[in-house]
């Protein structure tokens, strides 16, 4: 446990490093756009001759015109104007600069960037890439993503005659934000995600070694990830700007995201090109598809404080269907962006029955996080994640337990390749993994669990509607061999790869105004 907690954190601190020597708070990640030539102004119509006795009127001097009469870009702007939204332009074209730009707001805020926004409503850094479409129409701004990775996975294949799976899977998921101002200071969002896992994955999920989590027909789920409902966010938001400093944010979903943890591994830069979900998944992030969710945030800056109410329970074996909202449960988070790289949180919950086969077991859920992005060369950048998150079960007439997760992502994005990697380790239990204890006791002792993840992937086509590329990952599960239950179920040092072809929105060329902004300044980022 020592040495991988020691390998983790001198990996993160190697990627912050690398970031410092970089030098540019921002990203280039394509063709660089070049700056909007200024128009020529028309010459002043001169003035109509007067009748005697009148002098002529000169025409009015530059100095003299108000900002609102001059609509003609500059070759250089200053800082923005203390109430106006960030001068982000945002271009459609995949992998190129060159096409139509437009200004794109955060959905929860006007004066941040919306590279920011996470999943729910958590926080990206500002520098991070994003993979979607977007859109203006009549006042709206609109953003869609989506993602599929068809998946052909062999688990613990050194030891075939032991637990593991082999098929054919594809997971996927589609995701719609939109926003329009109401008023001078009102900003109305709306989200929603679908899922076609149901179908295309399966009830009982796709094979993950040593995953676990909710069940299938009546029993626990184990050694596999469970599939996403159909619908798996429908959520408003409304933010009032009190100034450019403060921000008052209501958000409700069913289901929606609870302020729980970092952003949801499927919308995480570190993690777009891995097609498995981590196993820490339940103690970090599992979260993201609760059927009732209310939250209230205040933004200070590069602050935030947000709290909950929501359902604890996670979604049931119906995929297709809208569960029961109980708000029996709550959570709170504190998120602080302290430079343009750079996404902190911290966030506790009370989570009431969340497993429908325990129903007397309730979880307090601790969580912690660092994501961070680092541009590398003029079109790679490096995003990397390190999450550490502690569930304690307990209940009426049940033991109280803790148990640990931490998790090291990193995901080299190059112009025609990617390379990634993913470390955890966990604390399970043979009842959790449906192993035969001698005793209670030792059915719910802790037993530390690890998986080490490497991964590359080639882009084969890259168009305007999305890239496809083709992947291969490998992984190797370790644990302590004096665990005699997990050795006779999984051998020694089990082995895992994925192939797989994936085709995700393409990544974002824009350019941030001039000068950044006042707080959280992404200064003339590029991607």
């Amino acid at each position: 446990m020592k040495p991988l907690l020691l390998t983790s954190l001198g990996l993160l601190l190697g990627t912050s490093a690398l970031a410092q020597h970089t030098g540019m708070p921002g990203m280039d990640m394509s063709t660089p756009m070049p700056a909007p030539k200024a128009k020529a102004k028309p010459a002043a119509p001169r003035p109509k001759p007067k009748s005697a006795g009148t002098a002529p009127v000169p025409p009015p001097s530059p100095a003299a015109s108000s900002p609102a009469e001059s609509t003609q870009p500059k070759p250089a702007a200053p800082a923005m104007p203390e109430m106006n939204m960030p001068g982000m332009n945002m271009g459609t074209a995949a992998d190129s600069s060159g096409d139509t730009m437009m200004d794109m707001r955060n959905s929860f805020s006007k004066n941040l960037p919306m590279t920011r926004q996470g999943s729910g409503t958590s926080w990206h850094p500002d520098s991070s890439p994003m993979y979607m479409q977007m859109y203006q129409s009549k006042g709206w701004d609109v953003m869609l993503m989506y993602s599929a990775f068809l998946r052909y996975t062999s688990q613990n294949f050194n030891h075939s005659q032991l637990r593991g799976d082999a098929n054919f899977r594809a997971n996927t998921y589609v995701m719609g934000m939109a926003n329009h101002l109401v008023g001078q200071r009102g900003l109305f969002s709306i989200q929603a995600m679908v899922s076609a896992d149901a179908l295309t994955v399966g009830g009982a999920g796709y094979p993950l070694l040593f995953q676990t989590g909710e069940s299938w027909k009546g029993e626990k789920l184990y050694d596999h990830q469970h599939p996403h409902d159909l619908v798996s966010a429908l959520a408003v938001g409304y933010t009032y700007a009190a100034s450019q400093d403060v921000d008052l944010t209501a958000y409700l979903g069913y289901p929606g995201e609870p302020a729980i943890g970092p952003p949801v591994f499927m919308h995480r830069p570190s993690a777009a090109n891995l097609p498995a979900a981590p196993l820490g998944h339940h103690w970090q992030d599992a979260t993201h598809i609760q059927f009732g969710v209310a939250t209230l945030g205040v933004r200070y800056r590069n602050a935030k404080l947000e709290g909950s109410l929501f359902t604890g329970r996670e979604p049931n074996e119906n995929r297709y269907s809208f569960d029961k909202p109980r708000f029996d449960s709550y959570s709170g988070r504190l998120s602080v962006n302290p430079s343009d790289n750079l996404a902190l949180q911290v966030s506790a919950a009370h989570l009431k029955s969340p497993e429908e086969l325990e129903p007397n077991d309730n979880v307090d859920r601790t969580t912690a996080s660092v994501l961070h992005n680092a541009n590398v060369g003029k079109a790679s950048i490096l995003s990397s994640t390190f999450v550490w998150g502690m569930n304690r079960h307990s209940g009426s007439g049940e033991e109280t337990t803790y148990s640990n997760s931490f998790l090291l992502e990193s995901n080299y994005q190059a112009r025609q390749f990617n390379l990634f990697t993913r470390l955890e380790t966990l604390q399970l239990n043979y009842d959790e993994l449906l192993l035969p204890a001698a005793t209670d006791e030792a059915g719910h002792a802790n037993r530390q669990v690890s998986a080490f993840t490497l991964g590359a992937s080639k882009y084969i086509a890259k168009t305007k509607a999305g890239w496809l590329d083709l992947g291969l990952t490998g992984t190797l599960n370790t644990y302590n061999i004096d665990n005699a239950a997990l050795l006779s179920a999984y051998g020694k040092n089990p082995l895992s790869f994925e192939v797989y072809l994936r085709f995700i929105a393409p990544r974002m060329s824009m350019h941030m105004g001039h000068g950044g902004m006042k707080h959280g300044g992404m200064k003339g980022m590029k991607m």
